[in-house]
């Protein structure tokens, strides 16, 4: 039996999720999870065979930062991000991270199966489209850009923690600045990189692998 968790702020999700996976009667949904910090707290309790987990949930919880956390904490546990968002940086992020299978919320019942199967058996498992991204991304290369550099050390810091889905309070909390003063780094950093939403600073962090510095 293929124990499984499974981690989405979503419970709709979950449980549509939920009804696919047990069609397999050699898969069991142990538990579930509505943020990384649950999901953290789960795989300690349960040590299922394969956890699936969105990246995109509540800010400081989320499971890019949960990821790498669990991965490194409980091994036997194969990771599955399961997500919306089909851009190569998420995707490498993770698979460093400690992931062992990446697959989008719009894959087919027999692909999510397979990808299940394949990761608790001690394999892996991309998507097909992410797969081929993937490939492009080695192949093709592009010049760096290192804009970062226009930022102060403390302006790199915050954007790292924001990245990484952590509030302002809880960054002027883990840095030991005001919230206004967070603010204000915020501002200047969206400005010098001519950011418009959160998901371009995310973005941005992914590709130039700013998270691992």
């Amino acid at each position: 039996m293929i124990r499984i968790v499974l981690a989405d702020d979503h419970e709709v999700v979950r449980a549509g999720f939920k009804m696919i996976l047990e069609q397999d009667a050699e898969m069991k949904v142990v538990a579930e999870a509505a943020d990384g910090a649950q999901a953290y707290s789960i795989v300690a309790r349960e040590r299922p065979d394969v956890l699936l987990m969105d990246i995109s949930m509540p800010p400081g919880q989320s499971g890019l930062v949960a990821c790498e956390k669990i991965a490194g904490d409980f091994p036997t546990t194969r990771i599955v991000i399961l997500t919306m968002f089909a851009e190569p940086e998420y995707l490498f992020y993770t698979l460093r991270g400690g992931a062992a299978g990446y697959m989008l919320k719009n894959s087919t019942s027999e692909e999510l199966l397979a990808a299940v199967r394949a990761v608790a058996g001690g394999g892996s498992y991309i998507h097909p489209k992410m797969a081929a991204l993937l490939t492009k991304q080695l192949v093709g290369g592009e010049g760096e850009d290192r804009s970062y550099q226009s930022l102060s050390n403390r302006e790199l810091e915050i954007l790292q923690l924001l990245a990484k889905g952590y509030t302002n309070k809880e960054i002027s909390e883990r840095i030991f600045l005001s919230v206004k003063t967070v603010e204000a780094h915020r501002s200047k950093i969206y400005r010098k990189l001519g950011f418009k939403t959160r998901a371009d600073l995310v973005s941005y962090a992914l590709t130039h692998k700013l998270l691992d510095v």
